[in-house]
């Protein structure tokens, strides 16, 4: 079915302002579609940043939108185009976000413990300190070390 598209917000817009006659969550391939009515038109609810027509997974997802955010407490349910077979939609941006998540956390679980391994040799002594003499020579010795390094290669 190729139908005519309409943003989610517009549709908030008009439910606000009470104008839309009525809706059908119709059943598609992998999930459900919502169609709205508002005046002589009807349009099918758009995905958001796209003008594809937004799936829901289930019946009640759909029904629930329609029910709680368009403000309409009677709806039409057509199942005629539903196919639950169908192969579900995939997200493959998805398995690389879980990823990079997974990794972020690896990450941060690892540098967590390298500061409390730092705090704890300090703590039982087996993390020697630096006197400030000390380090200030240290940080001398590489600040002339980089000024030397930039006068030879001229960076």
């Amino acid at each position: 079915m190729s139908l005519e598209t309409i943003d989610g917000k517009a549709v908030k817009n008009l439910a606000g302002a009470h104008a839309l006659n009525g809706a059908v969550v119709f059943g598609q391939p992998g999930g459900y579609a919502v169609l709205v009515r508002y005046g002589v038109n009807e349009r099918a609810v758009a995905a958001q940043r796209s003008r594809r027509m937004r799936i829901w997974r289930n019946l009640n997802t759909a029904a629930a939108y329609v029910r709680d955010e368009l403000g309409l407490a009677r709806f039409e349910i057509d199942m005629s185009d539903h196919d639950p077979a169908a192969v579900e939609r995939k997200r493959p941006d998805m398995a690389e976000r879980q990823r990079q998540m997974h990794e972020a956390a690896e990450h941060d679980a690892w540098f967590r413990g390298e500061v409390q391994k730092a705090l704890d040799g300090i703590k039982n002594g087996s993390n020697a300190t630096i006197p400030e003499d000390e380090w200030a020579e240290r940080a001398k010795a590489k600040r002339a070390d980089l000024q030397r390094r930039i006068v030879t290669n001229g960076h």
